[in-house]
């Protein structure tokens, strides 16, 4: 399913659940498979220890792994998707809502699956049952539950945005900007701090 609103013959309501599609799927899985692998990898195959002994803060490694899943999810996941946006609705408001919405899903995603890869062996699977158990299923039987799924924060943006109506995107537009910001810092001191503390023996 590309878009909710497909066949609905409203231009906006089509894009808007292309979008929806987009940032709610194909992003945060891209981002695992990325992020997950940046210092993952090297805990899951014992050499971290090469990447330990080099005199750089443990920091360092940990926002590199962010900013490098950010630049390559960006333009193999994101650009596909504003030129997808283009295409099918020209407005200014459903492309500004995408840009943000996709930035805000990268680079909080990006954070969670990095802090994934240092702290779970094999974190790939963990992920994926977050993206598509927790958030796809488990976030929609309360309100408690979808707090717990940055989905429902990047719908929000998408919903405020455009006044489109989206499942699960009822989060105010402050929250929604600044709730993914707060689990990215978060999930990166905890990253850095994970990382410092890892035996590599």
């Amino acid at each position: 399913v590309i878009a909710n609103g497909a066949g609905s013959g409203d231009p906006v309501e089509t894009a808007v659940g292309f979008v929806n599609a987009y940032l709610s799927t194909l992003t945060p899985v891209a981002v695992l498979v990325f992020g997950a692998a940046a210092l993952g990898d090297l805990v899951d195959d014992a050499t971290l220890v090469y990447l330990w002994l080099r005199p750089v803060p443990a920091r360092v490694h940990v926002l590199a792994a962010w900013a490098a899943t950010i630049t390559i999810t960006l333009p193999l996941v994101v650009v596909p998707m504003l030129l997808g946006t283009a295409i099918i609705h020209t407005g200014d408001g459903v492309w500004l809502a995408a840009l943000l919405g996709a930035l805000v899903a990268t680079g909080a995603y990006g954070a969670l699956f990095v802090l994934a890869g240092i702290r779970f062996k094999r974190a790939l699977p963990w992920g994926l049952v977050y993206i598509l158990i927790w958030e796809g299923f488990v976030a929609s039987a309360g309100k408690t539950a979808s707090k717990l799924a940055l989905r429902s924060y990047v719908r929000s943006i998408l919903a405020h945005l455009t006044d489109q109506y989206l499942k699960l995107g009822n989060r105010s537009l402050l929250a929604s900007f600044l709730v993914p910001a707060l689990v990215a810092v978060a999930a990166l001191a905890y990253a850095i701090r994970r990382l410092a503390r890892t035996d590599v023996a």
